[in-house]
């Protein structure tokens, strides 16, 4: 491919995306990372874009992302099995915090049907797929409505989550790394995501698999902060997803893979709604300035690993 082939390929990413890794657009235009960064620089000094670390974004760029509309139409299928393998992991009467997302939608859908629950939220869209659930208790954020996302930001939102303590968050975002954990294009929503984990002993990302080796501008969630990675089986020629799952474990991250239809790899992937679990290398940090929790943590079923299980039991002493 030409250098000129490549930066209009490249830029032609930019814009769809509003911010893309160095690394997903050396995948795409197939050349170094160093190559890439080369075609980048001499477009921000056309104006065409601009330079961020580890990445490019469109001029002034820092609020520019995807909205709802097409970000519903992507990876629906994996969405679905990510939301049914999540809610399995919800108890009744358990108390914990939602953020804004398509996948965290389709996780509220499901949590309508589970007795007891108190779900915080800054998303409208989690607040209206709970809205007629008989047995669930919303609780919103305040702040400044984003009506890309549909998403409460701001001081506002940040504050009214000050002093909250429940017992898992689930998040999702545009990208997620071992090396800088999830992160988004939007420096708003990353600050109360970031608020909305301060509130929660366990943290749970969902993140389909076109997301693992994207990172974008704003990190949310470090790694060693993500309890748990929701996730579909990636296709069998994506190296790079694959080896961002096994680094991600590798740094103490359970890894919960939901199959959507089907693994192109040959061995049947688990039907939606069944946990396949990687094991849990050591146990997990806490979050920082998460106190007491208001339900436990514990996953039905699961016999929590040696230090997960000397903090839970900790934790029910408090």
């Amino acid at each position: 491919m030409f250098a000129a082939e490549r930066r209009q390929l490249i830029l032609e990413m930019v814009r769809a995306n509003g911010a893309v890794s160095l690394r997903e657009l050396a995948r795409v235009v197939q050349t170094s990372e160093v190559t890439v960064r080369r075609d980048v620089r001499a477009l921000e000094a056309e104006g065409l874009l601009d330079r961020r670390h580890g990445g490019a974004v469109l001029p002034g760029g820092f609020t520019r992302e995807s909205g709802f509309p097409q970000k519903s139409h992507l990876a629906t299928a994996e969405k679905t099995a990510i939301a049914d393998l999540a809610a399995s992991f919800v108890e009744e009467g358990e108390a914990i915090v939602v953020g804004a997302g398509t996948t965290t939608q389709e996780l509220a859908r499901r949590l309508a049907r589970v007795p007891g629950l108190t779900v915080v939220t800054n998303s409208l869209l989690v607040a209206q797929a709970l809205a007629h659930a008989n047995r669930v208790e919303v609780v919103m954020t305040g702040g400044t409505l984003r009506g890309s996302n549909y998403a409460l930001v701001g001081s506002g939102a940040e504050q009214s989550l000050q002093g909250l303590r429940v017992s898992r968050a689930f998040l999702s975002g545009s990208g997620l790394t071992a090396e800088r954990g999830l992160s988004t294009s939007n420096m708003l929503s990353a600050s109360v995501d970031r608020a909305l984990v301060q509130a929660a002993a366990e943290v749970v990302v969902l993140a389909d698999h076109t997301k693992l080796g994207t990172d974008t501008m704003f990190q949310t969630v470090p790694t060693d902060v993500i309890t748990r990675l929701v996730t579909d089986e990636p296709p069998a020629h994506d190296d790079r997803a694959a080896t961002e799952l096994q680094a991600l474990a590798d740094q103490g991250v359970q890894i919960a893979i939901a199959g959507a239809s089907g693994n192109a790899g040959g061995d049947p992937a688990p039907a939606p709604g069944r946990r396949r679990d990687m094991p849990l290398p050591g146990p997990r940090r806490q979050v920082p300035g998460a106190g007491p929790l208001l339900r436990s943590a514990a996953v039905p079923g699961e016999a929590p690993a040696s230090g997960e299980r000397a903090r839970v039991a900790d934790l029910r002493r408090r």
